[in-house]
């Protein structure tokens, strides 16, 4: 028997309340009971990171009869990913929710995000100058200061730092988490950064090509700061390549399920700053539907991203997790 619409009302909008809803909330209905749609809009999905974002939406979904998920990838094309938004509002969607990944947004962007007359989840990236409904992801530039933080306590304030940028030059998560990073560690002169002169797109390979370079240029490197644990894992390969794991440590950013096990097995992989796409991608879904059961959403949450070491990785490490 379903519950009254009130009731269904208040137990979803009660969930808004929550960083990270519980997986089972109730799923609001339509005027004509049918099915629900929403969208789930990816600028990539050529990365770990934004695919576990976009199977955490559609396995969330998948807990209820009445709701169906449409996904897209762009990949990485802005013109394709303003044709994806225009082409899953089309489709009468009752919400949408967009990872914009690290797109620098154009006009045309921000005129199709505007022209939704539906509910708007921005998840993980929060595009300048678009309107949405409500906005879910984590404070970069802290992450990357609670690492450099780390690093340099690491390092007893001396040593060769080096450092793996996702790219490109202009995108805003990687240059807040290396900002953010660099503002811990450049009160300390003692501690030389080396930054790789190229970019990695966020993936192994790229992180174990850059490290590769690095290694040839500097016969001693004391750490290693990646802008996301995927270039750290490729970096990490190449260190061990080179017989050269037991000279320097790996700090990197999201939570990976395969950084975390790296760190739990007593490797050189040191640390990380939690931004687990799957939980970003299961509070989204949990926002929408409490907007669609008229739910008050805030703005803008940022949601928790602590320190993950050796000490307390196990508390973070699901290896049935999608990310």
């Amino acid at each position: 028997m379903k519950l009254p619409l009130l009731t269904r009302v208040v137990v979803v909008a009660a969930l808004l309340m929550l960083a990270v809803p519980p997986m089972l909330s109730a799923a609001p209905q339509n005027q004509e009971g049918d099915t629900i749609r929403i969208g789930m809009v990816n600028f990539i999905l050529g990365a770990p990171y934004f695919v576990g974002m976009a199977e955490a939406v559609e396995e969330e979904a998948s807990y209820y009869g009445n709701i169906e998920v449409v996904i897209t990838d762009a990949g990485v094309d802005v013109d394709q990913f303003v044709e994806d938004i225009e082409s899953v509002l089309a489709l009468n969607v009752d919400g949408v929710i967009i990872s914009a990944g690290p797109i620098q947004p154009t006009q045309a962007v921000l005129d199709a995000i505007a022209s939704a007359d539906v509910p708007v989840v921005l998840v993980d990236r929060l595009i300048e100058g678009a309107e949405y409904t409500s906005w879910i992801g984590p404070d970069n530039f802290g992450i990357g200061e609670q690492d450099g933080a780390y690093i340099a306590e690491r390092l007893n304030g001396h040593g060769r730092l080096a450092v793996l940028r996702g790219g490109p030059e202009d995108n805003p998560i990687g240059n807040a988490r290396t900002n953010g990073m660099l503002s811990a560690v450049e009160p300390f002169s003692a501690v030389e950064v080396v930054m790789a002169p190229e970019f990695g797109g966020w993936s192994t390979e790229g992180g174990y090509a850059l490290m590769q370079a690095l290694l040839e240029e500097y016969d001693d490197i004391d750490a290693v700061f990646c802008e996301n644990d995927s270039m750290c894992l490729g970096a990490q390969i190449a260190i061990e390549d080179a017989g050269r794991s037991g000279e320097m440590f790996l700090v990197g950013v999201d939570g990976q399920k395969e950084a975390l096990l790296q760190i739990l097995s007593g490797t050189n992989y040191e640390a990380t700053g939690l931004n687990n796409s799957d939980q970003i991608g299961r509070a989204a879904f949990h926002r929408l539907m409490a907007i669609l059961a008229g739910g008050a959403a805030e703005a803008e949450t940022v949601l928790p991203s602590p320190l993950i070491t050796r000490e307390n990785a196990v508390r973070f490490y699901n290896p049935d997790s999608v990310f």
